[in-house]
């Protein structure tokens, strides 16, 4: 991926292993929270670069997200990302509400992490 990218995370790993590269952007929270916080990004001129759902992963089974969102602001709001990024947010509060996130021990957890670390990687690399 050529383009300028900010990378919005709640994966340790993720925000370990890019920030040294690109502007990370680490919040302490679920993966909610990393929707709505790209959302926010989104509404101020930011788009979507990475699929917020990209993975076979249900929203439901891990706590991580990564995104990448671009770092220069568009004028307007980019109504495309903005149409993703809430059905994103929409189909994760589905998952959560039918089936809350198992509380997973440190080795799956790191599991998580790496799926979620490599999946960016492998977008942006």
């Amino acid at each position: 991926m050529i383009e300028p990218l900010i990378i919005v995370t709640n994966n340790p790993m993720s925000k370990e292993k890019f920030e040294i590269k690109y502007k990370v952007v680490f919040i302490e929270g679920t993966m909610m929270d990393i929707l709505k916080k790209v959302r926010d990004n989104i509404h101020v001129g930011h788009k979507l670069l990475t699929h917020p759902l990209m993975s076979s992963i249900k929203p439901n089974e891990t706590p991580y997200r990564t995104i990448c969102i671009s770092k220069e602001k568009l004028s307007g709001v980019d109504l495309q990302s903005l149409s993703i990024i809430e059905e994103s947010i929409m189909t994760t509060e589905k998952f959560l509400k039918d089936f809350k996130t198992p509380q997973w021990n440190e080795k799956i957890l790191l599991d998580f992490q790496l799926i979620d670390f490599d999946l960016i990687d492998h977008a942006i690399n």
